[in-house]
């Protein structure tokens, strides 16, 4: 695996790499995280056949940071399709998590000749969230305080012992770092005010037939509990929804072996041909 800056639509991120080839995967990262969260399925995805990307979207991780960024899902589709240009992706495998489920529904909406699959793990955007959870949301990310970013750890990740002292340090280092505050305080205030007016659930589920949809979700998910997922493989025609147990809002990270079969196994058309344990299959 390799990492490196790029730039695109005028704004500097960070890449990590693995593999090499044609069989493009884009991994996109939820808000307050980043492209290093997947560092537990880069190399595994590129050895099932991959190429694989994640990046940071703006304002997080190790991209560019502050005020001059407009903190939206349109924007940030935006600037993931001009990452795939710049990076020559034809066609691609879409991965994305929480916001970047959302963020990456969108993209496939506007070039769903260019989607080779899509997987989306505890996403957002398919349905209005609410004022509520809105608002919740909102207050969560503004607040980078350690004592918050301890408690939003521990709310994301299901199984304590994976919060470690230098998971928490690295967050809080990260989060706090130059231009960061602006970024979080303007993507706080679209999460209040902006972010259900760019639900796209309706606009995918147009797309039936287009391409496969993956929905994985983890069934200790309490910030967006799995009868979001429910809804969503409801709403979304031939879609396929992996629940894996033990696990919250990041089963990509929790329990990456099992979350590395289950999106090579869908990509390659045998959803469940072998054995994937502690893991209930819909659709």
């Amino acid at each position: 695996m390799i990492q490196y800056p790029l730039g695109a639509a005028g704004t500097l991120t960070r890449v990590l790499e693995a593999g090499e080839g044609d069989r493009t995967m884009l991994l996109v990262h939820g808000v307050g995280a980043r492209a290093d969260r997947w560092r537990l399925n880069l190399e595994p995805l590129a050895e099932a056949g991959y190429h694989v990307y994640a990046i940071d979207l703006p304002g997080h991780g190790l991209a560019e940071k502050g005020s001059r960024f407009d903190h939206s899902v349109p924007n940030y589709a935006a600037f993931a399709l001009a990452v795939l240009d710049e990076i020559g992706a034809d066609q691609v495998h879409l991965v994305g998590t929480s916001l970047g489920g959302h963020v990456l529904a969108t993209v496939a909406c506007q070039i769903p000749e260019r989607v080779a699959g899509l997987a989306m793990v505890g996403t957002l955007g398919m349905a209005p969230i609410g004022r509520e959870a809105r608002e919740r949301t909102a207050g969560l990310i503004a607040d980078a305080t350690p004592e918050m970013v301890d408690r939003k750890l521990h709310s994301v990740i299901h199984d304590d012992s994976l919060v470690t002292a230098e998971l928490h340090r690295e967050e809080v280092c990260i989060n706090n770092s130059p231009g960061a505050a602006e970024s979080f305080e303007r993507i706080a205030d679209y999460f209040a005010n902006r972010i259900d007016d760019d639900v796209v659930g309706e606009r995918l589920a147009a797309l039936s037939g287009r391409f496969g949809v993956l929905l994985v979700w983890g069934r200790e998910d309490l910030g967006f509990p799995l009868a979001m997922g429910e809804a969503a493989h409801e709403l979304l025609d031939g879609s396929r929804l992996a629940i894996m147990d033990d696990a919250a809002h990041a089963p990509y990270f929790e329990r990456p072996d099992t979350f590395n079969a289950i999106v090579t196994q869908f990509f390659a058309g045998r959803l469940g041909s072998q054995p994937l344990e502690g893991v209930e299959l819909r659709g």
